[in-house]
């Protein structure tokens, strides 16, 4: 009879998660994408001449960064422009040490 004590028992590894699906990977890549697009908003909205009737003065500066942020966030919400998807690649890709 066989001693089945002494009989080494394979180590099973843990499956490897996608990093594609990592929620702090994706969330990464959608928060990079919505400062880009803030910013870009940002950048849109300084060079609209306002006029004499439209302009908001001092505040309307003050808070013109706000506002870039807040359209970049809810750009990003709804989709973005696809930037998302791409920055996902590159982070994954670092992670893996490929090029």
């Amino acid at each position: 009879m066989r001693d089945v004590t002494s009989t080494p028992t394979p180590q099973v590894q843990a499956p490897a998660t996608n990093p594609r699906l990592d929620a702090k990977n994706k969330a990464t890549a959608k928060n990079f994408e919505a400062v880009f697009l803030g910013q870009m908003a940002t950048m849109m909205m300084s060079t609209v001449d306002q006029g004499e009737d439209f302009n908001g003065g001092n505040a309307e500066e003050m808070f013109r960064g706000i506002l870039g942020e807040k359209l970049g966030n809810a750009i990003a919400d709804r989709g973005g422009i696809g930037l998302a998807p791409v920055v996902l690649d590159q982070i994954i890709k670092l992670q893996q040490g490929t090029k």
